[in-house]
């Protein structure tokens, strides 16, 4: 019987739990903050159980790893390399779905001398979007070719049936790292040409994208896209750019957001005494007479404008005090978003990954590869985040305990080994990809 730990009870762990829990001759430990969470998960199911966890402890967590397989980190990503460091003392593999930071990749010669494998970016994105990308390269490789372009975009969304809040976005994951991810600088290569987004600008560089199947959508940059010129091993390609989707209206409300400095952690203000009303006249220096009115000046919008409307509907010109104490104004619009923008019981969710591939080959052909995964939670059970960021770790988890994965090291899932069982699983579990050719 192998035995893999869990660390977390949040939004993904569910999938993950349940998958491996499901799995021939493992048993599953689930550590969390919060037992009746994990408990909900784990069940009476034989092959589960639950431990409490307290990251401040550090001698208790070494304890209860000490014996295990292999650990699964779902904390925020702060964690994974306190985390890491134990597993390497203690010979225990690893795994998360956040991104390879410098201090995660800095074990890799320790982890490689050990015959440990640390796996990291294996949920949807980064994850999934990682095996369908290498998956096709290696595929126009095969035949010959090289790519000349790659264009990926991920989205996580409310399905079309329950997109019924003016902002046409709900929470599936962390509000909290939307709003940080919402600072990151961007970089994409463009025909040659390097373009530089600042995260301050972040949501005026978009464009409208298409989906297969899906619709239309706006899609902005998602981080530093230039790396994976090397890291997809596509040295051919001119044009690289890693991008999220979002519905219509979405870039230009966050923009008004930023404006208004609602993500600052500096400003702090009393909740009890003052009201959004109040805080928001303040931030815009309008004395409250005709706050909507001063509200649209300040933004340079027109009094019909819909980001105008959206802020009145989040409930930031409202005159009702908030049960938050002195906090900063980042906490308190975490507060609200996740106050409002919630799926209610039997929605679901909407997560889609589009890739669009451009392929050369030696006779002087192209051909554009489109490459879509449109993918719906299930009502009154996991959403499709959860089911896509927990199952390729579970799958993957369930792989290397069974000896099934021969890689050593800090990585991602872009190696063959990796992918094609991980990507052959997922299509078992219905999470497949559409592939269509078009001769250019």
């Amino acid at each position: 019987m192998k035995k893999i730990m869990v660390l977390g009870a949040g939004l993904v762990a569910g999938p993950l739990v349940k998958y491996l829990m499901d799995s021939p001759d493992i048993e599953v430990i689930l550590a969390a903050r919060d037992k009746k969470k994990a408990k909900l998960l784990v069940g009476d199911h034989p092959s589960g159980s639950i431990v409490s966890l307290n990251m401040e402890d550090m001698a208790s967590l070494k304890e209860m790893i000490k014996g295990v397989d292999l650990v699964i980190s779902l904390l925020p990503w702060t964690f994974h390399p306190v985390v890491a460091n134990l597993c390497l003392e203690l010979d225990t593999n690893f795994l998360t779905a956040s991104y390879v930071k410098e201090e995660m990749q800095a074990l890799d010669a320790k982890v490689k001398e050990k015959g440990l494998i640390f796996l990291n970016e294996i949920g949807v994105d980064p994850g999934i979007d990682h095996m369908a990308a290498m998956k096709t390269i290696n595929e126009i490789k095969a035949a010959g070719g090289e790519v000349t372009s790659f264009y990926s975009y991920c989205g996580g969304l409310p399905a079309m049936a329950d997109n019924n809040n003016p902002l046409g976005y709900k929470f599936s994951w962390s509000p909290e790292g939307a709003l940080m991810a919402a600072g990151n600088d961007g970089r994409y290569l463009k025909d040659g040409d390097i373009v530089e987004v600042s995260g301050d600008e972040l949501f005026e560089y978009y464009w409208l994208q298409d989906v297969p199947g899906a619709g239309v959508f706006e899609a902005y940059v998602n981080r530093d896209s230039l790396p994976y010129k090397e890291i997809y091993n596509i040295p051919t390609a001119t044009s690289i750019y890693r991008g999220t989707l979002r519905n219509i209206s979405h870039c230009e409300t966050w923009t008004y957001f930023k404006k208004l400095d609602l993500f600052s952690r500096e400003k702090l203000f009393d909740f009890s005494i003052f009201s959004p009303a109040q805080v928001m006249a303040q931030l815009i220096n309008s004395d409250g007479k005709d706050l909507y009115g001063d509200l649209c000046a300040f933004l340079g919008a027109p009094l019909y404008s819909i980001t105008a409307k959206k802020l009145e509907w989040l409930g930031l010109l409202s005159d009702d005090k908030l049960s938050l104490g002195r906090v900063s104004l980042f906490d308190m619009f975490v507060h609200i978003l996740k106050e409002k923008l919630v799926y209610n019981p039997g929605e679901v969710d909407l997560l889609l990954q589009h890739h669009e591939f451009i392929g050369k080959y030696p006779d002087g052909r192209q051909e554009k590869i489109l490459s879509t995964m449109v993918d719906t939670g299930i009502p009154d059970g996991d959403s499709s985040m959860a089911r896509t960021v927990g199952l390729p770790a579970a799958i993957a988890a369930r792989l290397i305990v069974e000896g099934k994965i021969d890689v050593t090291g800090v990585c991602i899932p872009v190696l063959p080994e990796i992918y094609t069982p991980v990507l052959a699983e997922l299509e078992n579990l219905g999470i497949c990809f559409v592939e269509k050719k078009i001769s250019l």
